[in-house]
């Protein structure tokens, strides 16, 4: 599982955070953000037709699609029915984390302190989501935790944007960053696939640590 969720997170510096609120905007969406560079996508749970919208973009090719804002364990089994390669969830509890463990998908969990990253820890989890990571202290925090908490990889999400991405991807436990900026809904909404692709090129080219 842990090997998966890094496998994941290495294919791009950047995983889109998506909100889908018309079906038929999932699959072009989906082609100008792989075009452009970022295959990993999350969509998040936030929208009527969000399942829907996961499991068309899932048969794009290139694309690797997973489901965010999973906060049930009753919504784990759906979203794997639906395609989904790996999950997210803003926070964490016990029941969730185990019906995502016993589900074998992927898992990216959300933390915002250090007891909560060591709780997962504890159970195997080795690569964490820092959310919110701007409210929750980002760079300094990762910072901080960079030292006590080494074996933790981390994908800040929350407030990360075009300009201090490239500021979490410089620190060394960051593997990669989640935003909503390379999908902006007045791009979405116009049907400017090109304009995302652009976007999606620019945030692709962004570098991490060594």
């Amino acid at each position: 599982m842990t090997t998966d969720i890094a496998q994941i997170c290495s294919l791009a510096p950047v995983i889109p955070v998506i909100i889908i609120d018309r079906l038929e905007d999932a699959v072009p969406l989906a082609k100008a953000l792989v075009a452009g560079g970022l295959p990993v996508l999350e969509v998040t749970l936030r929208s009527p037709v969000a399942m829907d919208a996961l499991a068309a973009m899932a048969e794009v090719p290139g694309a690797v699609v997973g489901a965010g804002t999973v906060v049930e364990p009753a919504q784990v089994d759906a979203v794997a029915k639906a395609g989904a390669k790996f999950i997210v969830s803003p926070g964490t509890y016990p029941e969730l984390v185990t019906a995502v463990l016993d589900s074998g998908v992927p898992y990216l969990p959300g933390v915002a302190t250090p007891s909560e990253m060591m709780g997962l820890l504890a159970r195997g989890i080795r690569h964490q989501k820092l959310f919110p990571a701007t409210v929750v202290g980002g760079m300094d925090m990762l910072k901080a935790v960079g030292s006590p908490l080494s074996q933790i990889r981390f994908c800040p999400t929350g407030g990360v944007n075009v300009n201090n991405a490239k500021d979490f991807l410089a620190l060394p436990n960051v593997m990669c960053v989640g935003g909503s900026w390379v999908t902006p809904a007045k791009l979405v909404a116009a049907g400017d696939w090109a304009g995302i692709e652009a976007l999606a090129r620019e945030a692709a080219a962004l570098k991490r640590a060594a």
